[in-house]
């Protein structure tokens, strides 16, 4: 159910992120609706007009060839015949090669049609964060790098992941100057101070003081008005005046004499997904206004009917269709394309209407954390004043997916910290984060405590959950 009624922020990419080879860019065309502008000149037999928008065509969508009669363009338009919703489940499903058949299967049966240039851009963007992920995990230091400079929009503020691991990528492979250049490059686009700090703590444990204190310098022109966190930040990264390249103390789990207790799965928002579009897109060709079918949209996206929302708002021909149809994608399980959408409605903002800024962030929010991506979704809120309901709802779920994350992890401290900060929040835990809670108290060596937490689950609603954990908090 749609928990707000009302439409991106622009994604800082990092601008010399890599330290060596230029990067190159992703294929972009232009589909039927970015043409409309050229099919108007060509009915009106302006052929100046034309031949200027043919030029901002070709440079504005590099993939794209017009045909050598340009009256062809005025056919009727036939994308309706190519199942695109289709093609977005491929996406989601990290089916890439299946999308690029639907697509080619598409331009071939349907003369005329071409995918979304956000489609295009979504896929590429999906199958680079994919493989970027295989290889770090592989620890592939080449390949994550190659990837790195072969796709740099998977390189963006609300990715930062993507920029730490690749710095880490770069110490693995012996090139300590351009992890340094990474870091550098990342402190300087991502500008928050909680950005920063990771980012800085990172840098510390590889970086001699000297190329510490230049990093801080940066931070500090990035962010004058942190300067006295940053300040703080030297001093417990430093201890004042000690060499940074001192290692780090590592800090040792909590002593178990067993293997920790395991819970019942407790279940996240969604599946992880990590090949999700983060970087800016390019401006919307579509105008603010003008497609009729709003009011139906609309009002079916209102009486929550959302497959036949999305049915009726096929190919949108205004933004304000599409931020209605973002709700409806969102609403009927399609986050990736509900994300892109929410992302140019957000472009424009407010003059879609009172408050869309805000909510399209909102939805923003949801579509990230639908998909388990717990930072983006957070940092994305953060951007904007979000209602009361907004901010509790999307800090619920964040809490939500940090405990479960930090569980899977065997932070058990964390975790209790999270659910009892939610508890607060809420006013009650969820049954499967209680039991959670009990199971990382005992993992955590707190006996007592969890016996204590099993113990009332138990008397509330006996289950064969809460006899297991209490017969572990008890020792059988």
């Amino acid at each position: 159910m749609i928990r707000a009624l009302h439409g991106v922020s622009r994604l800082a990419v990092l601008g010399l992120l890599l330290a060596t080879a230029p990067l190159s860019g992703y294929a972009q065309t232009a589909s039927h609706d970015d043409l409309r502008a050229l099919r108007f000149y060509i009915s009106q037999g302006d052929q100046p007009a034309a031949q200027a928008e043919l030029r901002r065509l070709r440079a504005a969508f590099p993939d794209w060839r017009p045909p050598s009669d340009l009256n062809e363009l005025m056919a009727p338009q036939s994308v309706a015949q190519v199942d695109e919703a289709a093609i977005w489940r491929r996406i989601e499903q990290s089916d890439y090669a299946g999308a690029r058949r639907l697509i080619s299967d598409g331009r071939d049966r349907v003369p005329g049609w071409t995918p979304p240039s956000d489609m295009l851009r979504v896929l590429d963007l999906n199958e680079a964060q994919d493989s970027y992920d295989a290889a770090v995990q592989a620890r592939d230091a080449g390949e994550a790098i190659g990837i790195a400079r072969r796709a740099p929009q998977i390189m963006s503020c609300e990715r930062i992941n993507n920029a730490w691991q690749l710095a880490d990528m770069y110490v693995l492979a012996g090139q300590k100057p351009a992890a340094v250049t990474t870091w550098r490059n990342t402190i300087q686009s991502c500008t928050s101070f909680s950005q920063m700090q990771t980012t800085l703590q990172k840098a510390s444990a590889e970086v001699s003081q000297s190329e510490l204190r230049e990093l801080f310098d940066v931070a500090r022109r990035a962010n004058p008005s942190a300067s006295g966190q940053l300040d703080r930040l030297w001093s417990e990264l430093t201890g004042g005046s000690a060499p940074a390249s001192a290692p780090a103390a590592s800090s040792a789990a909590p002593a178990r004499a067993s293997q920790p207790a395991s819970a019942p799965s407790a279940q996240p928002a969604a599946p992880a997904r990590t090949a999700q579009p983060a970087a800016a897109a390019p401006p919307s060709s579509l105008p603010l206004r003008g497609d009729n079918r709003l009011a139906e949209v609309r009002r079916l996206k209102e009486q929550e009917q959302y497959a036949r929302c999305l049915a009726a708002s096929t190919s949108p021909r205004s933004l304000e269709v599409l931020y209605e149809r973002a709700w409806c994608a969102y609403s009927h399980d399609r986050p990736t394309e509900a994300l892109v959408a929410f992302q140019q409605a957000a472009r424009v903002g407010d003059r879609l209407g009172p408050n869309v800024n805000r909510d399209a962030h909102f939805g923003m929010a949801l579509a990230y954390l639908s998909m388990n991506m717990t930072e983006q979704g957070a940092q994305v809120a953060s951007q904007v004043s979000l209602s009361a309901s907004q901010r509790k709802e999307v800090e619920s779920i964040v809490l939500d997916q940090r405990a479960v994350r930090s569980f899977r992890a065997e932070d058990y401290r964390r975790t209790i910290g999270y659910l009892d900060a939610l508890e607060r929040l809420e006013g009650a835990l969820r049954r499967d984060l209680a039991i959670l809670r009990a199971y990382a108290y005992l993992n955590a060596g707190n006996r007592a405590v969890a016996r204590e937490q099993f113990e009332r689950l138990h008397a509330q609603l006996a289950t064969a959950d809460t006899r297991r954990g209490l017969n572990a908090a008890r020792g059988n």
